[in-house]
């Protein structure tokens, strides 16, 4: 852990993280909460999910090579800054109470394709900057940043939405942005690429133009995902983790209004639970991971995460709902360390956004399929059945996760051999 944090960009990095995180979870939080009492649907909410997975659709195949091949410090930078843009110009609209549906779906598009490019390109840049022993801390305080962020922000939107309005948790949301974009600012100087091994040989790539050189990246991904048994496998257990997930936002806001009556202070105390289990899981991971594996440490999380899932709706008192969020986050917190981890071990640094997009675009384009079912069984059909269809896509990842594969050789092995 000490050695972690003794370096000073990796420093920076989890900051930005932990503060960016925290506004764009009071937003999310918000905008949802807004959404279902205007419009008193949770079809509503499965519209949003589904116009944020379509960016990703559109851009995921190609923002790999665009990670594997620019400065991700810088690239990062952009899109903090691009994204913070167009929040600013929502929460003028809302501060002259001329916000619209239209208008939040329109940015929560807009800032979800900043997203789904970040999230690969963060996760390539941390690879980058950590030694291949610190794999499991790194992504630890990767995790407590990010998780602690979105704990203080389920407290404050629960708490506070009543006060400030949608307008004042975007312009918070804005504020984060700029403090991230500082903090990335101070991670180094210059422009830094990793460099694909086959780059020493300049007469090839001197030959080549842009789109042959976007063609032999392509190629190479899919040769190595064609090879590696195991990393596939770990992406399909991602992709349903991350299509699971992410619908969790459909329900969360409706199990509190329709079956707990407890208005946004209700599904403050959820998001509360849910990010302080991932939160404290923090303290544990390392070692979970450590006794578990990290195979076994995904599927057991996973599994728990189904269960859990499959019981918050029918938990008598909110108190249990809470500690059943608080349970998932903890299975969130070990699962999402474990497949970091797992994927940094098995995967090259020039190959990372390349094969993370792959399986994001797995992962959305399930999302997409997955949160029009769960909008249209919650309102339609019931609550419970729309919560059971979250568990069945956990239960799927954990038997991804539980299928017997060859083991892997860490990348760390691999190179000392060569």
């Amino acid at each position: 852990m000490r050695a972690i944090l003794g370096q000073r960009p990796l420093r920076f990095v989890f900051a930005a993280n932990m503060i960016s995180m925290f506004g764009s979870g009071m937003n999310s939080a918000a905008v949802a909460w807004y959404i279902l009492q205007a419009t008193h649907n949770e079809m509503a909410l499965g519209m949003l999910v589904v116009l944020q997975t379509i960016p990703a659709m559109l851009l995921l195949p190609f923002s790999g090579v665009v990670i594997d091949r620019e400065d991700r410090r810088r690239l990062v930078m952009w899109l903090d800054a691009l994204r913070g843009l167009i929040i600013l110009t929502v929460a003028i609209l809302a501060f002259q109470h001329r916000a619209q549906v239209w208008q939040l779906y329109l940015m929560n598009t807009l800032v979800a394709a900043g997203f789904w490019m970040f999230w690969p390109t963060i996760t390539a840049l941390i690879q980058e900057l950590t030694p291949a022993t610190e794999f499991v801390e790194s992504n630890t305080f990767l995790l407590a940043g990010v998780q602690g962020g979105w704990l203080m922000a389920g407290a404050v939107v629960g708490f506070m939405y009543n006060h400030i309005g949608l307008g004042g948790v975007l312009l918070i949301d804005v504020s984060t942005y700029v403090v991230s974009f500082l903090c990335y600012f101070a991670v180094r100087k210059g422009r830094h690429v990793v460099l694909h091994p086959e780059e020493f040989r300049a007469d090839l790539v001197a030959a080549e133009n842009q789109l042959q050189r976007f063609s032999r990246d392509m190629r190479e991904a899919l040769r190595f995902l064609r090879d590696q048994r195991a990393v596939v496998l770990l992406g399909m257990s991602w992709a349903l983790f991350l299509g699971a997930m992410m619908t969790g936002g459909i329900v969360s806001p409706s199990l509190s209004d329709r079956v707990f009556h407890a208005g946004a202070k209700g599904y403050g105390w959820l998001s509360a639970g849910w990010g302080s289990g991932a939160f404290i899981s923090a303290l544990y991971v390392a070692p979970a991971i450590a006794y578990l594996g990290g195979r076994r440490a995904i599927a057991f999380s996973m599994a728990l995460l189904s269960v859990s899932m499959a019981f918050a709706p029918i938990s008598r008192f909110l108190f249990a709902a809470i500690f059943t969020y608080f349970v998932m986050g903890s299975a969130r917190g070990v699962g999402g360390v474990a497949m970091n981890t797992s994927l940094m071990e098995m995967v090259p640094k020039h190959l990372m956004g390349r094969v993370q997009t792959a399986f994001n675009f797995t992962g959305t384009s399930l999302q997409l399929v997955l949160a029009l079912g769960v909008g249209a069984v919650a309102h339609k059909v019931s609550l419970v059945a729309a919560f059971a269809l979250i568990a069945c896509m956990y239960g799927l990842s954990f038997v991804a996760a539980s299928l017997p594969v060859r083991t892997v050789a860490p990348l760390s092995e691999v190179s000392s051999a060569d």
